[in-house]
């Protein structure tokens, strides 16, 4: 766990898959061809908290959706890429626009179109319900389940490896 807390110590940019990792990776698809997706309010409150911190939050995704759109924008977050499923692609530009190298990225994945991105990071997160072989492939693997409070737990884990979770508690124990 030390190595861990070391690896979580050094990041300045958490990207996040979304369908199985922000939402439990259920699609609801409308008679009009509409999609939905069910996003946990913790999770969301756990990444604002993140941002808050000074780590910034990147969006990667292989399907393209308003709802993730519109959710994204609500929470701040300013790196959203939709219909990558070459998500090495995103990943470069992702490190060309901000700078950072490798070790200051962690990257939380399920499934298998995650992991070329997961073998570069230097933190690579699964959830819980991943896929073994993104498990196998994690230095983590959250407490909750994706889309139930995954993307929290990283978060949580982030803020208390960087010394900022107290903090970040502040406005809401004063």
């Amino acid at each position: 766990m030390q190595d861990i807390e070391h690896k979580a110590s050094q990041i300045r940019l958490v990207i996040f898959d979304v369908d199985g990792v922000l939402t439990d990776g259920s699609l609801f698809i409308g008679d009009d061809g509409q999609e939905y997706k069910a996003f946990n309010s913790k999770d969301g409150l756990g990444m604002s908290l993140l941002q808050q911190s000074g780590v910034q939050i990147a969006i990667i995704t292989a399907r393209s959706s308003e709802v993730v759109k519109i959710r994204m924008q609500t929470l701040g977050v300013k790196f959203v890429f939709q219909g990558r499923k070459n998500k090495n692609s995103a990943y470069e530009e992702l490190k060309q626009e901000t700078g950072f190298t490798d070790a200051q990225i962690a990257y939380v994945g399920d499934d298998l179109i995650d992991l070329p991105v997961m073998r570069q990071v230097g933190l690579a997160i699964a959830v819980k319900d991943a896929h073994p072989l993104v498990t196998q492939h994690a230095h983590w693997q959250t407490p909750s389940t994706g889309g139930r409070g995954a993307a929290r737990d990283v978060s949580e884990m982030i803020l208390q490896a960087q010394g900022t979770f107290e903090s970040s508690l502040t406005e809401f124990l004063s």
